[in-house]
């Protein structure tokens, strides 16, 4: 089985940190310094402000992230999105263009970790 199916073989986990942090894990494990940093941080921001907001926005947007790494076809739009924009001179349209794909890519995947 190749790196992609077995990215896409994995289910999509559970809108909790633990099971957050397993999958991606599995999918990538060079970002888990990055979640836990971030997640620190949430839940310093929830205690200060007396607020779930912090932690809820932190499930989010690492049930997305999750996703990307999970779905070959979206990491593989997020890569040359990241690429457009880190190459191309700010005033080509398709820089424009690839900020654009990179909002669509992470909008979708918001959508459908949501569920």
């Amino acid at each position: 089985m190749s790196a992609a199916e077995q990215r896409a073989a994995l289910l999509r986990p559970e809108r909790t940190p633990d099971a957050l942090r397993l999958a991606l894990t599995r999918l990538a494990p060079h970002r888990l310094a990055e979640m836990e940093r971030q997640k620190n941080e949430a839940f310093q921001l929830a205690v200060r402000n007396d607020s779930l907001g912090p932690i809820r926005g932190w499930v989010t947007i690492w049930a997305a992230e999750v996703e990307v790494e999970r779905r070959p076809d979206l990491l593989a739009r997020r890569r040359a999105a990241e690429h457009a924009v880190q190459t191309l001179d700010r005033e080509d349209p398709a820089w424009r263009a690839a900020m654009n794909e990179l909002q669509a890519v992470l909008t979708e995947a918001r959508e459908a970790s949501a569920c």
